[in-house]
């Protein structure tokens, strides 16, 4: 029997016995063996199974199979192992399981690497494990906390995604007057967005605007555009096409609201004629329209960075009454970080007002002239004045290079209005052929107009506006998601309002 149990043959026989005689013989150095360095291996100690370390003495040459193997190592957590402590199974495809299941916070490394077994270092023999590099960049830089929480890489890859792209209007608030949450999808958690609102009466052009502002061009179909505008059956039997609060944004991270037409004839004609039952706080139909008006207007007021008035002819002086009306009866909504002073010159607080554009659409060419276009800046500023919305200092006609003779102090009470000429068909750019046999030359030279073309006006518009200050609207930074809920909570503060609910009072 050998020192480690084993029995070898020939250690009893003539061959051990003569070895051994000779061995007395020829006795050499101490720790050399003449009989070779087979022998040497068979008299060594053979290592043990339970994995205990090898006692003290020289070190001698290990077989491969041992150096591919050694004991002393089994015990020991690999370096390539992570520090989860994690137990890695033998399928390679069931890594990133075992990683959510295991590396619970507190337990120590080498409690862990002592329940993976022999299993890590037959891992680490098979080859690369194909999900390692991804928890690797998902984690760098993450501290402990990185080994805790395990990050799924189609996560990661969403995140990095374009938002997605709208090709229509949604609806915010429906023709019954409820909040939809469709639009929650097509938000972002970003803070750097700008909200445009629109009003106006019937007919005054706003979701033809507005769609020429988003997405559109007026080289397009109409019937393409973003925000549906009247056709022409609608307009011959003078309905409307806008209900409710219409909802897009683009890509370049601008929300723009489109509305139903504030006092709205075929509103209150389609509540007579169909017999729609009213809530109870109104009695009359007229009355029920107003409100929603209102309603919609200093819901505008309040979740709107930019509200642009829409008016095709200057002007109507209930328009003005009615925008006062909602500025008062808008929510108060206290900021603490935008710029506190009112577009009048006086300090309105935390209390926060959009700026307000007047658009004068389907302009005449007598409306580009600098006489009238003064006079109706002095005529905006005097109705305007007792308002705390924010109607001038904004936008500029004279900054637009449209007159390009006038100085800058030429609108000394210089409002934020934007004149829009009508939008001219394809045959309307050149001026009719002079009569036969004089001057030819002429008849091929476009004609006058006064302005420049309506495409070139709607840009030098949308560049105005998109520059436009994008104040706090709350108490604190709003992502866009945050917004909608903002919004939310404000038109059903708005409903239930008893500032309105005692107007309507007064009004029955």
């Amino acid at each position: 029997m050998s020192e480690s149990g084993h029995s070898q043959p020939g250690m009893y026989g003539q061959g051990r016995r003569r070895r051994r005689r000779r061995g007395d013989r020829d006795v050499g150095p101490p720790g050399q063996n003449l009989s070779g360095p087979s022998r040497d291996r068979e008299y060594q100690p053979r290592e043990r199974r339970d994995g205990s370390e090898d006692p003290p003495g020289p070190l001698i040459q290990k077989t491969p199979i041992i150096l591919a193997k050694p004991p002393g190592e089994r015990a020991k957590p690999s370096q390539n192992a992570p520090v989860s402590g994690a137990p890695v199974l033998d399928k390679p495809i069931m890594l990133m399981k075992a990683r959510d299941d295991a590396g619970k916070p507190g337990t120590p490394p080498e409690a862990a690497a002592q329940s993976s077994g022999p299993g890590s270092s037959k891992m680490e023999r098979e080859g690369q494990r194909p999900t390692q590099p991804v928890y690797q960049i998902q984690n760098r830089g993450m501290g402990a906390s990185a080994s805790s929480s395990a990050v799924d890489p189609m996560v990661g890859q969403s995140k990095l995604l374009p938002p997605e792209k709208m090709k229509h209007s949604i609806k915010l608030v429906d023709d019954q007057m409820n909040w939809c949450d469709s639009a929650m999808e097509y938000l972002r958690d970003q803070t750097d967005m700008l909200v445009v609102g629109v009003i106006g009466l019937q007919g005054t052009g706003k979701s033809t605007i507005m769609s020429l502002l988003s997405a559109n061009t007026s080289e397009e179909d109409q019937r393409s555009y973003v925000f549906r505008a009247q056709t022409q059956e609608i307009k011959e039997r003078g309905g409307n096409q806008s209900t409710g609060i219409d909802f897009f944004i683009t890509q370049e991270r601008v929300i723009f609201l489109d509305t139903q037409p504030m006092l709205s004839p075929s509103i209150l004609d389609h509540l007579i004629n169909n017999d729609r039952k009213l809530p109870p706080e109104y009695n009359l139909p007229h009355t029920y329209v107003e409100m929603q008006s209102l309603q919609i207007a200093a819901f505008l007021f309040t979740v709107c960075h930019v509200v642009i008035v829409v008016q095709d002819w200057f002007t109507d002086l209930n328009l003005y009454r009615f925008l006062q009306t909602a500025e008062m009866l808008k929510p108060s909504t206290p900021s603490a970080s935008h710029d506190s002073t009112g577009s009048s010159g006086s300090d309105d607080g935390a209390e926060y007002y959009p700026h307000i554009v007047f658009l004068q659409n389907k302009a005449r060419r007598d409306d580009f002239c600098p006489r009238n276009l003064k006079n109706m800046h002095m005529v905006v500023d005097k109705l305007m004045a007792h308002s705390h919305l924010k109607y001038k200092g904004t936008l500029s006609m004279l900054d637009c290079n449209i007159f390009p003779g006038l100085g800058q102090d030429y609108l000394t009470p210089e409002v934020n209005m934007f004149l829009l000429p009508a939008q001219e068909n394809d045959g309307e750019d050149n001026l009719t052929k002079a009569g036969s046999g004089t001057y030819p030359l002429f008849s091929l030279l476009p004609g006058y107009r006064g302005h420049p073309s309506f495409s070139t006006m709607v840009s030098k518009l949308r560049s105005q506006i998109l520059a436009m200050p994008r104040c706090q609207l709350s108490h604190t930074i709003l992502t866009e998601k945050n917004w909608f809920h903002y919004a939310a909570r404000i038109w059903d503060g708005v409903k239930k309002s008893s500032a309105l609910s005692e107007y309507s009072r007064l009004l029955c």
